[in-house]
Order: structure tokens, then sequence, then C-alpha cells
């Protein structure tokens, strides 16, 4: 909770520090990336950091957390923090480099806001920031507990498999022969990889196997928007990473995972390559013997586009209450239909728990259309990939 002297403060310079906030976090990575060009390197998506889609997505994180101190300040934006733990969990964040983003960041809010940045000021948004700051260390040391093993661990790829033209899986083993951690249908896992140039590059992939057993497996699509830096882990994953190759993961994390408590209904939304998370979440209902209701919706390109469609539509199968909607743009065969993914004409059970994963005009046509059909907005639940830049309101 905010302490009163800072909550005023905040109130009165929040749409002073909200209308400069694009070029505050400009001039916060400029300034960090300096000092430690090695985060840029080793640690921060050089893909997002050129096209900008990080730094939108700081800013709307800060402006986000000081919003809700100042409009609820007994209550703790859980969704909001947990989302960043998990992420920052994944790319092993470690307490120390806060330090270092606060003396970056404070310093772009002075440089940038000047003379109306008085010690009162800086002292209440210093406020904000470690509020903010030690509920996301506490988080993340607590997932690290929970997942058993904070750091990397060495896997060696046992099967690569081209599921579409820009597509392929890859199934692992620990390299060190030891134990693999159950998880729960959902999460991603961080992979690391040394570029040609040096880099140590992380990207984030959704587990799209069955949750148990002795490997691990993710989907990658190759990025085809351009040059280095755009897509360069996803070229060279396709490129570079055949069986027997190793690589580095970190234990799974994420926050959309399956709730199945009781008999509720389930949709489960996905486009494009976010249908790895699905097919994962339906793995698990199928091996658990769900028995509730469950709506699968995907939409792609065309058939030939849409990867794993094989599991997609076998898990469905195995489900005993259990429909399949599939939509594609062009080449839609008998029982699918022609067109982006539209809810209109489908039957959405009272009480439903939805599941979207997907870009971002898809999730924001998706949720629309279920709350248009009454299902409540706690009951809504997204992952996108990339940075968040979409924090949907109830």
């Amino acid at each position: 909770m905010l302490s009163e002297p800072s909550a005023a403060t905040v109130r009165a310079t929040l749409p002073a520090v909200g209308a400069a906030i694009g070029e505050i976090t400009e001039r916060f990575y400029a300034r960090l990336f300096t000092a430690h060009p090695e985060l840029l390197r080793d640690l921060f998506n050089r893909g997002n950091q050129a096209s900008g889609a990080q730094k939108q997505a700081l800013a709307g994180a800060i402006a986000a957390f000081a919003t809700h101190l100042l409009d609820h300040p007994d209550r703790r934006p859980d969704a909001l923090l947990g989302r960043i733990a998990h992420k920052h969990a994944s790319l092993g964040i470690a307490p120390e480099q806060y330090e270092v983003v606060h003396e970056h960041l404070l310093a772009a809010i002075a440089e940038v806001l000047g003379e109306a940045v008085t010690p009162e000021v800086a002292a209440a948004w210093d406020e904000v920031y470690w509020l903010m700051a030690y509920a996301l260390i506490a988080i993340e040391k607590r997932l690290h507990e929970e997942s058993g093993s904070p750091g990397w661990r060495r896997w060696e790829v046992v099967e690569r498999t081209a599921e579409t033209a820009d597509v392929v899986t890859f199934r692992l083993r620990p390299a060190d022969g030891g134990p693999v951690r159950d998880f729960r249908a959902g999460r991603y896992v961080s992979v690391r990889v040394t570029l040609p140039d040096g880099a140590r590059q992380i990207r984030q992939y959704s587990l799209s196997g069955a949750p148990g057993g002795a490997v691990r497996q993710f989907s990658v699509k190759r990025v085809h928007s351009g040059t280095t830096p755009d897509g360069e882990v996803s070229h060279h994953l396709h490129a570079r990473v055949r069986e027997g190759d190793v690589l580095e993961l970190s234990e799974p994390y994420g926050d959309l995972v399956l709730d199945t408590d009781g008999d509720r209904p389930l949709l489960l939304a996905s486009a494009g390559i976010g249908v790895t998370p699905m097919v994962a979440m339906l793995a698990s209902l199928s091996a658990d013997g769900h028995h509730a209701p469950v709506t699968v919706v995907h939409g792609d390109r065309s058939p030939a586009d849409h990867a794993l469609r094989t599991d997609h539509t076998a898990y469905t199968a195995k489900l005993p209450d259990a429909v399949a909607h599939f939509f594609y743009e062009r080449d839609a065969e008998p029982g699918a239909r022609t067109g982006l993914v539209d809810l209109t004409d489908l039957a959405v059970p009272a009480g439903t728990r939805a599941y979207l994963c997907g870009p971002l005009p898809f999730l924001r046509a998706v949720r629309t259309q279920l709350l248009e059909k009454g299902v409540a907005p706690a009951d809504i639940h997204y992952e996108v990939f990339g940075p968040d830049l979409w924090a949907p309101q109830g």
C-alpha cells in the first residue's frame, strides 16, 4: 500500500508520467543498455527491443500498477504481477537486477520530466517502484521454490518433427539423465541458444506435449518478418538444431494453466501457433478422464498451416463430450468453416471457463464475443506470445 503522502503525489503526477511514459522507457532502455550491454546481448529479446514491443509492455505495466495502487489501495494486482513474475522466473531474473533497473528507470523519469521531479515526486515514484519490485521478487522466489530448479538445465534433442512448412516440434530429454518434473498443461519453457554472433538469446515456447513422461516437447514457428534480430532464434532452431544437439531450458512457468475443479464446461480457443498450449491441455484432459463439456476452437490460414492438427483432433475425439470447430481462411475441408474465428453460431454453455491463445486481434475478438455470450470476465484466461501489450479489463 502506498503511503498517503506518496499516493497524493502519484495521483497528481500520474497524468504527466503517463503522457511521457513512452519517452521515459525509451530513455530508460538507452541508459540501461549503454551501462550493461550484456543485458541486451544475453537477456533481453533483441527482436522485441528493435520493434519497440518490449518498451510498450514496460510502459503499460508501470502505468497499470500505479493506477491500481491509487484505485485499489488495499488490493494487490496479482494477475498483473503474476504474469510478469512467471516470465521473469523463466528468464532467471535475479533480485539484484531490480537495483539496476531502479537506477536507470528513476534517472530516466528525472531526465524526461526535468524540474517537475521534485524530491517529493522522486520519493513517491521510488515507493511505487519498490512496492512493485518487492512483490515481484517474492512471487519469483516462490515460483523458483515450486519449480525445484531455478537455473538452466541441458536437454538433448531426441526427435525433431516438421509439423508444417513453418513449424517444427522438438522432443528433448535431460542430458544429465536425471528425472523430469511434471508440469501443468498450458505452461511454457524458456529456451536459451548461442547465436553465431555469440549472443545468448532466450525465447519462450509453450509445451505442446502431454504432461508427465520422460521428455519435454515444444513447437517453434519460424518468423518470416525479416532479418536479424527479428526471428533470429526461430530461424536458428529451424536451420541448425537437429537430433543429438543440446539446448538449455528453464523449468516450466506461466499462468495460463487449466483449472478443472468441478464439472464446469471448458472452451479452448486458439489461432495459429497458439494451438500449442491447447494441445497440451487437451492431452491432459484426456489423460485425466475429463467428462465435462469441452468446446475446441481454432483458426488458421489453411489446414496445411494448422500445426499439431492430428493431435488437436485426436485428443478432442478422446473426450466424451467435446466438439471441435476449425476455421480456415482458405482451403477449408468438409466439416471446417471458411473465414476467421467467429463464435456467433457456437453454443457456449453457462458457466464456461475459457482459455485463449493467439495474436492480439484474435484475443480481442474472441473475448468480446465470449462476454456477449455471458461468460464472466474472470473466467476468460489468455496467453499472448511476446510482450503482453494487452491488459483487458472486466
